[in-house]
This record gives structure tokens, C-alpha cells and sequence, in this order.
């Protein structure tokens, strides 16, 4: 009770923003300590639980109110935070600009600075939408609240399915209060929104085992193309949803609707032939795009994502209650395939349905870490699907450990959920954006004054926000000394104090050789420091005599 106590009012502090005390507004785990002594103390959970009269008497209370009320309330506060958190990171980030800068030249011709063919064209799509609404970052970043909240509804109605409407909602504040979530919610990038449409997938998978007749796996491969289109690394997902159902259900319970399969799959090649022909084209290989997009991994070596999620499970991802919940979430898994394996059954009856579908969510879960893991560098944003997951089966564990007290457990974990998500807000604005909004102090302004009418190449490490801020084209160094120099283009090259990826002296002066320039200083306030900015002179040719 002290350490669960010392976590709520850990979570209090922060939401009020007195959490500088803590190294880098990072909470301490204290749930995750407390919950094997309340598992010790299990026999007396009803004692304590029923010990509790405001807890029941506020059961009675909500019991009133629509349950689409409460989900609708989660919706509105994401919305609360997205805006909130938009005055902390004014400035738009390397990623994020990325996108915007492909959705602006899709618009109005400007350059792609920073684009690769290894990039899903789904995102910049929708930031094209938006900026013919209204030319800012704003707009761009309005298009991902609205992937977040699709996603948190997606959520909904599939925890709706797999547990209880109540249930939901409590996974949905479980999930907005995850720091690895919940950092991502103001920014334009396509994780989030991909997950609401991998989680479409799944749910349609389950349905198509539960309900007789279903035509769910038709519905399947459009849900699949826009997920993919929309990012290219929903690949390994996909793959590891796929092995988890053939071997939760066996290959039998499939085959058994081959035809939906064969009709499934044809479809989904027809809808992949537009990327494949891109592929071949750029790449000379129809798998050219994705091969490609698994080398761009910044990883030292095979399986140091698996390293870093191996490190940062469960805390890192979901924060100190969603941890203690997906750690349940591990414990429902384990517990299901073992009541499979002891059935040694074909499907039958609605425990063992529910005992596959467990099984299936766990699994699937387990091998999405593990392949990606594996194909790529680990990033808290690349596994939201098995974190919803297994928060889902965590909420629907605790409720059945809690049997006739459940009601008062899971509004307790949605009253410090709901806390915490105060306090998550917090911890992003004060302990992860100072960084990228501090990194834009510097690269911001002198990108803005190197804005050119006419064309413009900048050479900087910081090409594609710099390009975004500049309007112009602009290129790394390593990238510069790859390429022919454009000829009729304003050529800059952006040197800071302490930037990354600058060439030394002599470099520098091979990339400029001996066309003529000129140099000069802007003073930045941020943790890049001075920039000096070498801009060569076109020879003009000479008048003929």
C-alpha cells in the first residue's frame, strides 16, 4: 500500500508540474515494486477492496453514465493534450519533416529535402489535404490528432469485442498514459496511425474465427494496403500476426476457409502492384523498397532492437501502471496456451474460443517484438499494436482476479490512469521536447534566413527540417559529395559549433575545391551554437570579344 500510495502521489506531483526533482522527469517504477507484494497479499484483496466505501458508492455513481460517455471523454482529453503539448515543440522534427517536406512539394513544386524511395507515400498524402486547408505545421500535425484518435477509438471497439465496453475505456486511458504513446501524439509521423489500422486487421482475423459465415478476411486485404501504404514497416507486423494465427489456431481452421483466402490474397497482390512496379523501377527488384527500408536501420548489429526492447519492457513503453498491466497481460498469455496444450481440442465451446483468442493476442504480441526486433533498430513507436494488446488482456485479468470487486479495481486503475496521463503530459513537455525544440533553436533561424526566391541547395546534417524552415533543396555532406553539383542554384554549406555529420577542414575544402565563396556568421541560441555558412559564387561566363 505505502509504494502504491508513493506512486499516486508521485503521479500528483508531476501533473501539477513539480516533477523536476526527478533525473530527467522520469517517474520511479514504484507499481511495478509494489505488485508482487499485492500479489502475495491476494487473499485479501476483498478485505481491502470492500474496506473502501467511496469506491463503491463512485461505482454506483458511473454506472449511470453511458459508457460512450466515458470513451468520448478520453477522445477529448487526447485531443486537450495534443494541443497542450504543441506549445512545448513549436517547431517541426527531423521526421516529421521528412513528410511535410514531400507533402509541401506535392503542393507547390518546392523540393523533397531528406525524402527517400524507402518512404511510404500514405502520410504525405494526407499532409498534402491538409496543407491546401492551411499552409502551416499546424495543419500537418492536425492530420496525426486525427490518426491518434482513429486509433484510440480502433481500440475501443476491439477491446469492446475481446472484454467489456467498461473494460475499454480502461484500456484506452492506459494506453494515452504510456509515455512511449503519449510522445508521439503531437508530432506528424505514421506510427500511431498505422497501428489503429493493424489492429482493424487483427480484430478481423479473430472475427473470422469466432463467427460462422464471417467475411472479415475479404475486408482484411483493404485494411492491410492502407496500413501499408501508409508505413512500409507494418511488414513485420503483419508477419508475426500471421505466424501467431496459423499456429494459435492450427492450419486447419484456415484452410477451412480457403476461398475467402485465395480471394483475400488475390486482392491484396492486386492492390501491391502499383509498389511493386515503383520497386522494380528504383530499385530493379519488386522487394527493392522494403529490403531497402530494413538497411536504413540505425542498429550496431542484428537483434539490438531486441536488445533495447528486452531492456526497456514493460516500463519504458507503457509507463509504471500500463507496465504493471501488460505484465498481466504476459501472465494471461501464458495461461491460455497452457489450457490449450492441456485440451489438445479442436475448437469448442466459448472457454476454449476465448482460451485462442488470448493465445492469439499474447503471441502475436511476443512475435511482433521479436521480428522487428530483429529486422530493425528498436523505437518505443514501432510497437504500440502489442502494447494495446496486452494491456487489453492485462485490464480483463485484473478484472477476473478481482471476480465480485472488479468494479472498484478498475476504477481505481482508471482514476490513477487518468492521473498519470496529467502527469505523462508533463514528462514530455518538460523532460523529452526540450531537447528537439532546443536542437530547432539552433537550425530554425538559420535555415529561415538562407530562404531563397530562386533555387537553393543547403549541405547540412540537418537537411530535412532545414529544408522545411528554408524552402529549399537541401542535402547531407555525404550525400553532396555523391552528386554533380546543380548548375543555376544559390550552393550553401551550414557548419555548427557542435553539429553532427560536418565534414573537418580539409573535407570541406575538397566539396568546395576552388569555385569562389563567400562566409559568413549567425548566431543561434541553441545547443549547436554559432553557424558559419560558406556560400560559393557562380563563375559568370565571360562576354564574347
Amino acid at each position: 500500500m505505502t509504494l502504491t500510495a508513493a506512486a499516486a502521489v508521485q503521479q500528483v506531483l508531476l501533473a501539477i508540474g513539480l516533477g523536476g526533482w526527478l533525473p530527467g522527469w522520469q517517474p520511479w517504477p514504484y507499481l511495478l515494486a509494489a505488485a508482487p507484494a499485492w500479489l502475495i497479499a491476494r487473499p485479501y484483496w476483498p478485505r481491502v477492496l470492500g474496506s473502501w466505501p467511496f469506491w463503491s458508492k463512485s461505482v454506483d455513481l458511473l454506472r449511470r453514465v453511458p459508457v460512450w460517455a466515458f470513451a468520448a471523454a478520453v477522445l477529448a482529453l487526447a485531443t486537450g493534450v495534443w494541443a497542450a503539448l504543441q506549445d512545448d515543440e513549436p517547431y517541426i522534427g527531423h521526421e516529421e519533416a521528412v513528410y511535410a517536406n514531400k507533402a509541401r512539394s506535392w503542393q507547390d513544386g518546392t523540393p523533397d529535402a531528406g525524402w527517400g524511395v524507402y518512404r511510404p507515400i500514405g502520410l504525405p498524402a494526407l499532409g498534402r489535404i491538409a496543407l491546401a486547408l492551411h499552409g502551416d505545421v499546424g495543419a500537418l500535425r492536425a492530420t496525426t490528432l486525427v490518426l491518434a484518435l482513429f486509433t484510440l477509438s480502433v481500440t475501443y471497439l476491439a477491446a469492446s469485442h475481446w472484454t467489456t465496453p467498461r473494460q475499454a475505456v480502461v484500456t484506452m486511458l492506459l494506453l494515452l498514459s504510456g509515455l512511449g504513446f503519449l510522445r508521439r501524439v503531437p508530432e506528424f509521423l505514421n506510427d500511431i496511425g498505422s497501428t489503429g489500422l493493424l489492429l482493424i486487421v487483427v480484430l478481423l482475423l479473430i472475427r473470422a474465427q469466432e463467427k460462422a459465415g464471417s467475411r472479415a478476411l475479404l475486408i482484411a486485404p483493404f485494411v492491410i494496403l492502407a496500413a501499408f501504404y501508409l508505413r512500409y514497416g507494418v511488414v513485420g507486423n503483419l508477419l508475426a500476426i500471421a505466424v501467431a494465427a496459423v499456429l494459435v489456431y492450427g492450419p486447419r481452421a484456415w484452410l477451412v476457409r480457403r476461398w475467402h483466402l485465395i480471394v483475400a490474397g488475390a486482392t491484396l497482390f492486386a492492390g501491391l502492384v502499383p509498389h511493386f512496379l515503383y520497386a522494380i523501377h528504383v530499385t530493379g527488384s519488386p522487394l527493392g523498397v522494403i529490403l531497402y527500408a530494413t538497411e536504413q536501420a540505425e542498429r550496431d548489429f542484428i537483434g539490438d532492437g531486441l536488445v533495447y526492447y528486452l531492456a526497456i519492457f514493460p516500463y519504458r513503453l507503457a509507463g509504471d501502471l500500463g507496465a504493471v498491466v501488460m505484465t498481466a497481460g504476459l501472465v494471461v498469455t501464458w495461461l491460455a496456451l497452457r489450457r490449450i496444450r492441456r485440451a489438445r481440442d479442436e475448437l469448442r465451446g466459448t472457454p476454449m474460443r476465448d482460451n485462442r483468442r488470448r493465445a492469439f493476442l499474447g503471441t502475436a504480441s511476443l512475435f511482433i517484438f521479436v521480428v522487428l526486433g530483429i529486422a530493425t533498430d528498436g523505437e518505443p513507436r514501432f510497437v504500440y499494436l502489442p502494447v494495446i494488446l496486452l494491456t487489453t488482456l492485462g485490464v480483463q485479468y485484473i478484472a477476473e482476479m478481482t471476480t465480485h470487486w472488479a468494479p472498484q479495481a478498475l476504477l481505481a486503475i482508471a482514476s490513477l490512469a487518468g492521473i498519470t496521463i496529467f502527469g505523462t503530459t508533463q514528462v514530455v513537455a518538460h523532460g523529452a521536447m526540450p531537447g528537439p525544440t532546443g536542437l530547432s533553436h539552433s537550425t530554425v533561424p538559420v535555415a529561415r534566413q538562407l530562404s531563397s526566391k530562386g533555387p537553393c541547395l543547403l549541405v547540412t546534417g540537418y537537411e530535412p527540417e532545414v529544408g522545411w524552415y528554408s524552402g529549399c533543396n537541401a542535402v547531407t555532406y555525404t550525400q553532396y559529395g555523391q552528386m554533380t553539383p546543380p548548375r543555376n542554384t544559390k550552393i550553401s554549406f551550414i557548419l555548427f559549433e557542435r553539429g553532427r555529420l560536418q565534414p573537418d577542414a580539409a573535407g570541406l575544402q575538397r566539396l568546395i575545391g576552388s569555385q569562389p565563396h563567400t562566409s559568413r556568421t549567425i548566431q543561434t541560441d541553441g545547443p549547436l551554437g554559432t553557424s558559419t555558412v560558406i556560400t560559393l559564387t557562380p563563375k559568370v561566363p565571360r562576354a564574347p570579344q
